[in-house]
């Protein structure tokens, strides 16, 4: 019969999910140290009437560095830096996920790779944007638009 092994070396090989959702420790520390700077809590104060909840930024900048030093043992602090962000990356999409105006579609229009009409194709000439795409698509330049359009005053 064996015995098995619980100590967290031997948790960390089983490791965790979506470890690249961990940001680098540092940028939890600057966005916490943002949300309770003045100019942002007079912007919470102006747009929500009220401060801000900044302390899930902290919580998660002391759970990254408890992972970082323990060089991904610490499964717990790793698993609650994840959810942290799974959990802000959902508020960040309910408007999308809520959103039932407009049909979201499967492919693109079946026109949309047409060409340009007449009216819009005259507008267009000689412009930079013109000549960036004939020097992309490796068509010969004429003279005229070989010319700079720099000005100097």
């Amino acid at each position: 019969m064996t015995q098995t092994d619980h100590s967290p070396s031997s948790n960390s090989k089983i490791g965790l999910a979506d470890t690249w959702a961990i940001r680098t420790c540092h940028l939890y520390k600057d966005e916490y140290d943002d949300c309770v700077s003045f100019k942002a809590r007079f912007h919470q104060y102006f747009i929500f009437g009220r401060d801000s909840d900044c302390s899930q930024w902290l919580k998660d900048y002391r759970n990254c560095e408890r992972y970082q030093q323990s060089n991904g043992n610490d499964l717990d602090a790793g698993q609650a830096v994840i959810q942290s962000e799974e959990h802000r990356r959902l508020a960040r999409l309910n408007a999308h996920y809520a959103n039932d105006t407009w049909e979201k579609r499967k492919q693109p229009p079946q026109d949309w790779a047409n060409p340009l009409p007449a009216w819009l194709e005259k507008r267009n000439e000689n412009t930079y944007l013109e000549m960036k795409q004939k020097e992309l698509s490796g068509l010969a330049l004429t003279k005229e638009e070989e010319q700079s359009f720099c000005a100097i005053m």
